[in-house]
């Protein structure tokens, strides 16, 4: 197993410290404080707006912040991906033309510190059976996946993923996800903005949520559906619509779906009570915590002062 690297506050990956990005009249990020420690699997997550693409161009040093410090393993971005520390996957940008995907991550490779052999590489991320392809000639998919093999082309102690499974099978994103693992093991810090929230829930081991530029949750899945503070109903009903459920107390939304009742409440022990009061009899009753997806539309309505949840969460972006 690979051992880390000694960073900035208690030996941390990344460090944001009040860190703050306007352009003109626009603030994209707002005073964000926020400490990575080496060796996590951080989901960082955020509606569209919410400043996680700015967040992460000021942490590979693509951008400067406005006020406020960025430190990846207690040096300045630009040193600690001069050094090698840092391999990235965005979104924007296209591939070499005119070169096979070999040939491109070859070079990658060579231009890194600190090299990794190119059939590793290409094994790692899936992509050996098009290894001799042009590299703009590729899916969506394949894309992605050699987006990936430069990310890992050397040995990098931190790994930051913007949508990295976007265009891929489902096939692939469980071959992605599981060369991501191994990497983890190796004691990489991975940092990846998802929209698929379903990921976020179930590999990470810290989940950062941002809104409006600001840090509003940071910790454990389980603490982010905790802070949403929010529990699901779910019965079956014969005859009943919405409008009579409306009523109910502490609802924060309410659907009927093929005699299906779903309900998102602050307080699911006064909600069912006054059901049963209404002289109700629901059959099939389910009592839940929210899942990630529903927890983070939750904490991002609520500090948007939205009355409803309702968000879809491929806003997630």
């Amino acid at each position: 197993m690979t051992t880390g690297i000694r960073g900035g506050p208690q030996g941390a990956a990344v460090t944001f410290e009040n860190v703050t990005k306007d352009y003109g009249q626009v603030r994209a990020v707002d005073e964000l404080s926020l400490d990575i420690a080496q060796g996590r699997t951080v989901a960082f997550l955020g509606p569209n707006g919410a400043g996680k693409s700015t967040s992460i161009d000021m942490l590979l040093g693509l951008r400067r912040p406005t006020s406020g410090t960025v430190r990846v393993f207690g040096k300045p971005p630009h040193d600690a991906i001069t050094a090698g520390h840092v391999g990235a996957m965005l979104q924007s940008g296209g591939l070499l033309s005119d070169v096979t995907v070999r040939e491109l991550v070859t070079l990658m490779s060579r231009l890194h510190p600190r090299p990794l052999p190119v059939d590793d590489v290409l094994e790692r991320a899936n992509i050996t059976e098009i290894a001799e392809r042009k590299a703009d000639k590729l899916s969506g998919g394949q894309t992605q996946r050699v987006r990936f093999a430069i990310a890992i082309a050397g040995d990098s102690d931190l790994i930051v993923l913007d949508e990295p499974t976007t265009g891929m099978d489902v096939e692939n994103r469980q071959i992605f996800w599981a060369a991501m693992k191994t990497q983890a093991e190796r004691g990489k810090t991975i940092l990846f903005a998802t929209h698929y929230l379903e990921e976020a829930d179930q590999i990470a081991d810290q989940v950062v949520v941002i809104n409006k530029g600001r840090l509003l949750a940071n910790g454990t899945a389980a603490d982010i559906k905790a802070q949403a503070g929010f529990q699901k109903i779910s019965f079956r009903l014969p005859g009943v619509t919405r409008d009579r459920l409306l009523m109910l107390p502490n609802v924060v939304s309410l659907e009927v779906i093929n005699e299906r009742v779903l309900i998102q409440t602050s307080d699911s022990d006064k909600t069912f009570y006054s059901i049963l009061d209404a002289g109700y009899r629901p059959e099939e009753i389910e009592i839940t915590a929210l899942g990630l997806e529903q927890a983070f539309v939750a904490i991002t309505q609520q500090d948007n002062g939205a009355d409803a949840p309702e968000a879809r969460a491929e806003d997630a972006r």
